[in-house]
């Protein structure tokens, strides 16, 4: 059966491609359009290339499943009256006004998306199958199932937070002896009154108080906070109380007055204390709330989502101080996420738990989006400022490394969700702290943490404090851990002012190119790590397309492209 998940989120729009229980393609709409977070309607671009990526049409699609984000106002059945002429007006005029899912169904008091959605309509619009199966799924369960679906826990606990989502900024759910159990943050509360409770919101309003962008700009926050003193942590948590079980509540009055008090706290101190004292805030009530769960239901392996989670800091944080036997973050965390948790749910309705269970399996990658092949090199040839080098390419993109040189990869299927894994990454050694200021200048960045290392499997125990709990985590890149004294000197440029690193353990059955060259690297160096970053500039989304990655070339972004066929260079003048 082929399913088609479709996040139409105000940010972040996004799709993914599943035959059943297993994930075909996906990408999020920035990356085509080359906006970021873009969002706010339906992502037909994204549609259209996740059925491109499997040589299908929109006719072959056998279900579909939404997000209740942005849709026009001429999909929504309850629209009478004027707002029918101002729909046909908006329509001659070309210019169709949207409306989120989630507000209408608050407005109604009511949760069944399905009972004011013309889903002929939306069929018919994207050339879809007339009465194939077009189901609405709730935010935070599709946060949390992706969480549960790639691991083998027997027992767990489920703990998604984010920005909001169907009316809720919170889910706990508890999975034990083959029940999975909402505590909190199902589709009833879309009947009830929005509680103002978001630590994801009042870090954006941090964000957006030291003059970065809220939903963009977080990270920049997590690693200025290791600069910085939490001299208002006190001020702010005494406004997030945690009750007896795990809920976190507030006394501002809306999410206007939390953010006017966040923004005067920021005006008396210096950003990296506001920094600190806010990453502090997260820390404490974060942590206090899954501890309080965790113990409630008799849980040691925990199972995290949303955007909250993609600082990586709080993710070590939560494992360490609660001493849990495993953590796993689901690496597409934030809403570019939530179209493969829609699926999920789809496939956990349509089977039931047993079945679903039965089709578990751990991720190895995220090499979902479109695999250019042999494309990128017929592209890099036509251009006549670019030249290839001779040589094996995993040989001599670590020569170029080792040479102090910046080498970006370019191959496999772009990577799902926000983090650069091997497929679009750019690569440098680690052994210069200087390079950091290097990298941000070409790339245009005003980064606060030092770029995240590459390790092999093999050699990851030996540098960093990896072991059971944290290590199907740092395949992805989606926590910190400490650097062991011992290795601190000699990859400076990985290691944060308090010692940690964020790092991407790979093995070569995933990404061959990739591992060898930092093999090759290591033979040369007898350092065993890379520098790993994002392949794009400030402001930009990750790379997709070979003439994108031709254009930082010019622009020397970079100093270099290694593929699975070459090098290649800028011919000199």
């Amino acid at each position: 059966m082929i399913i088609l998940g479709i996040h139409p989120g105000q940010h972040e729009a996004a799709v993914c491609l599943y035959d059943d229980y297993t994930m075909l393609s996906a990408v999020a709409l920035e990356r085509l359009t080359r906006k970021k977070i873009d969002g706010g309607r339906i992502p037909k671009e994204a549609i259209n290339e996740c059925l491109g990526i499997q040589n299908l049409k929109s006719s072959d699609v056998d279900a579909v499943v939404l997000g209740r984000g942005s849709f026009p106002w001429s999909y929504f059945k309850h629209f009478k009256g004027g707002r029918l002429a101002e729909g046909l007006v908006r329509k001659a005029l070309k210019v169709e006004k949207h409306k989120s899912m989630e507000r209408e169904l608050i407005r109604q008091g009511h949760y069944d998306s399905e009972s004011i959605f013309y889903s002929e309509k939306f069929l018919d619009d994207y050339g879809f199958r007339k009465n194939i199966p077009v189901k609405f799924f709730n935010h935070h369960l599709a946060h949390s199932l992706p969480a549960l679906f790639h691991t083998n826990w027997e027992d767990s606990l489920l703990f998604t937070a984010d920005g909001g989502g169907d009316n809720v900024q919170y889910s706990h759910r508890v999975f034990k002896e083959e029940h999975l159990t909402t505590i909190y943050g199902g589709d009833s509360e879309l009947k009830n009154p929005m509680r103002i409770d978001s630590l994801g919101l009042a870090y954006g309003f941090a964000t957006q108080a030291l003059g970065y962008q809220i939903n963009r700009h977080e990270g920049k926050l997590t690693g200025l906070a290791a600069y910085g003193k939490p001299i208002a942590q006190e001020e702010i948590v005494k406004h997030f109380k945690i009750d007896d079980n795990g809920n976190i509540t507030t006394g501002f009055a809306d999410n206007g007055v939390m953010r006017e008090f966040i923004f005067d706290i920021a005006k008396q101190i210096s950003s990296e204390d506001m920094a600190a004292s806010i990453q502090g805030v997260l820390e404490n009530r974060m942590i206090r709330s899954v501890e309080r769960l965790a113990n409630k239901y008799k849980q040691v392996r925990v199972g995290l989502a949303g955007g909250v989670f993609g600082n990586v800091r709080l993710n070590q944080k939560i494992l360490e101080i609660l001493g849990l036997d495993e953590i796993f973050i689901y690496p597409a965390m934030s809403d570019q996420g939530l179209p493969a948790g829609g699926v999920l749910q789809f496939l956990l309705e349509r089977d039931g738990l047993k079945t679903w269970l039965k089709n578990r399996y751990p991720l190895e990658s995220l090499y979902y989006g479109r695999d250019f092949g042999s494309s990128i090199d017929k592209f890099m040839h036509k251009e006549s400022k670019i030249k290839p080098l001779d040589g094996i390419p995993n040989i001599k993109a670590a020569e170029l490394i080792h040479a102090g040189k910046i080498v970006a990869i370019y191959n496999k299927g772009m990577e799902y969700g926000p983090r650069a894994l091997g497929a679009r990454s750019i690569l440098a050694a680690p052994i210069d702290p200087e390079i950091n200021d290097t990298l941000n200048s070409r790339l245009e960045r005003s980064e606060f943490m030092p770029f995240a290392p590459v390790v092999t499997e093999e050699d990851a125990r030996e540098i960093f404090n990896i072991n059971n709990s944290n290590s199907y985590a740092a395949k992805f890149m989606t926590i910190t851990c400490k650097v062991k004294k011992q290795w601190r000197k000699k990859i400076p440029a990985v290691v944060h002012i308090d010692g940690t690193a964020r790092p991407q353990i790979i093995k070569r059955n995933t990404n061959s190119l990739y591992y060898d060259i930092l093999k090759s690297y290591t033979a040369l160096s007898e350092i065993p790590v890379l520098i790993n970053t994002s392949f794009n500039a400030h402001e930009e989304p990750i790379i997709n397309r070979p003439e994108e990655c031709a254009k930082a070339l010019m622009e020397q972004r970079v100093d270099a492209v290694v593929t699975e066929r070459a090098v290649y260079i800028l011919e000199k003048t």
